[in-house]
């Protein structure tokens, strides 16, 4: 047609892209990848979060994400900043993990340059005004408040686990900025962490969608050439070094004796919720592929949750538990994975009364992970991963943050067909392994509502014995009728 560009189609060989890694002068890394398309995603992927907040009042963290995409050197507020990313239709967010926060935005690839020069605003010379700070502390304190109002406890949930498995160390400090610190954060503590923390060889600038040369160039002259604003500012006396230790898994039991709220103008009753979960591998663990299709072939989820085909409805948990026990609201496996350690958990909620049943039923199921595993759920199991993965990776923005985070990890990034074919390789024996070694570990516990009928932790313990991994469940006898 007439006044209308050459048409570009999108072909199999042209999505092939190959990450490209550039490491600055200063030890900052600059990775890349071409993807077919307009539009392209672009952040800083940082080795920061709260397990690194030992030597600081917990929630610095939980400041930051408020704080994030505010007033800096260049942009006198957040609203012209806004609107500089406007120009190239943007849009930007930031989010933290226990051990990385991501500062990410999406525009249009003509925009690079004026992206690029955002993120290192927003990450290296932030105003960080005592009004940013103080709004910052009100909508911390507000969502605090917030939390204990929702139905919903996964949040305060995966910090109790946390905390239950790391005590008092690394991971297991709280995500979440405790109610006592709320008022106790200000600019030079916070000054303080990021003048240790957001240092060059703790970062990796990432785009997906962009010509690789361009954007190290870009990256050059707005994070090297151009200084952060703590290396101008005189921030406090205390800088204590970065917290290197080795997260050291504990085990243990949190618990918090509350009313959780109900769903409103829904029927559900008053839930109790219950984590269980023991000690996995960290994603450079050779073990870490198949704790993932584990994680898969356990699957869960809700009793009500909506969905077709492909959802997990024949997964362990919905087979075993959802489908047999009534009176189980939910029933969901976790897998967290970090660099030097890792977390598998079964978050399930139930009426009060049948918070003992609940938990020794997830307790057994854990235990019958080692037991025999059959072909048909492995081989359904590894096809949803590999399922899941390719999808997933269908978004530019899950790419972005797939390429940050390897690099991050290890100065490179292994291509999905990699993982497709290390899926593949998994066996019912790697499976076993695999459950075996987490069961060796002892248990941690989290638990949330009313608990008068909470078992023990010695008794959730004894019921996740390898010895009785092909036993029927301790303690009480399941009544499916009792009311």
């Amino acid at each position: 047609m007439p006044n209308l560009p050459p048409v570009v189609y999108s072909t199999v060989k042209s999505e092939e892209s190959v990450t490209e890694v550039t490491t600055l002068s200063n030890g900052l890394k600059v990775a890349s990848e071409k993807k077919f398309g307009q539009f392209c995603t672009a952040g800083v992927v940082i080795d920061s979060g709260p397990r690194y907040e030992v030597a600081y009042p917990n929630g610095i963290c939980h400041f930051l994400e408020k704080l994030s995409f505010g007033a800096t050197h260049k942009f006198a507020t957040r609203d012209v900043m806004l609107r500089e990313l406007e120009r190239h239709g943007g849009i930007c967010d930031c989010q933290g993990s226990r051990d990385t926060t991501v500062y990410a935005t999406s525009a249009d690839s003509r925009g690079l340059e004026a992206i690029t020069q955002v993120l290192a605003e927003v990450t290296l010379r932030p105003q960080l005004s005592a009004e940013e700070i103080e709004a910052a502390r009100q909508a911390v304190a507000y969502e605090l408040e917030t939390l204990s109002m929702r139905p919903e406890q996964e949040t305060i949930l995966m910090d109790m686990i946390h905390s239950a498995a790391y005590k008092g160390n690394t991971l297991g400090l709280p995500k979440i900025c405790p109610k006592e610190n709320v008022n106790k954060i200000d600019r030079g503590i916070i000054l303080n962490y990021l003048k240790n923390h957001y240092t060059p060889d703790r970062m990796v600038v990432a785009a997906v969608g962009v010509d690789h040369e361009p954007f190290v160039e870009y990256v050059q002259k707005y994070f090297v050439d151009m200084k952060p604003t703590w290396h101008s500012e005189d921030s406090e006396s205390f800088t204590p070094k970065v917290d290197k230790s080795i997260a050291q898994y504990t085990g243990g039991i949190e618990q918090e004796e509350c009313e959780v709220p109900l769903y409103p103008g829904s029927d559900l009753p008053e839930l109790s919720h219950i984590v269980i979960g023991l000690e996995s591998c960290s994603h450079s663990d050779p073990d870490f592929v198949a704790t993932c299709v584990l994680n898969m072939m356990m699957g869960g989820g809700g009793s009500f949750s909506a969905g077709g085909p492909g959802k997990g409805m024949y997964t362990r948990l919905y087979t075993n538990v959802l489908n047999r026990y009534h009176w189980m609201f939910n029933a969901t496996a976790y897998n967290h994975a970090y660099g030097d350690t890792g977390l598998f958990c079964v978050h399930s909620a139930s009426p009060p009364n049948r918070i003992y049943d609940t938990t020794l039923v997830i307790a057994r199921e854990l235990a019958n992970m080692a037991g025999k595993v059959g072909d048909m759920e492995l081989r359904r199991a590894k096809t949803q991963l590999q399922s899941m993965l390719l999808m997933n990776l269908e978004a530019r923005p899950v790419v972005f943050e797939d390429v940050g985070r390897q690099v991050l990890a290890t100065g490179k990034r292994k291509p999905p067909s990699f993982f497709i074919n290390e899926i593949e390789k998994i066996t019912s024996e790697d499976i076993i392994r695999v459950a075996r070694r987490m069961l060796s570990s002892r248990p941690s516990v989290a638990a949330r509502g009313r608990l008068a009928h909470l078992p023990t932790f010695d008794e959730i313990q004894s019921n996740m014995s390898l010895s009785k991994s092909d036993a029927s469940p301790q303690g009480r006898r399941l009544n499916l009728f009792r009311a």
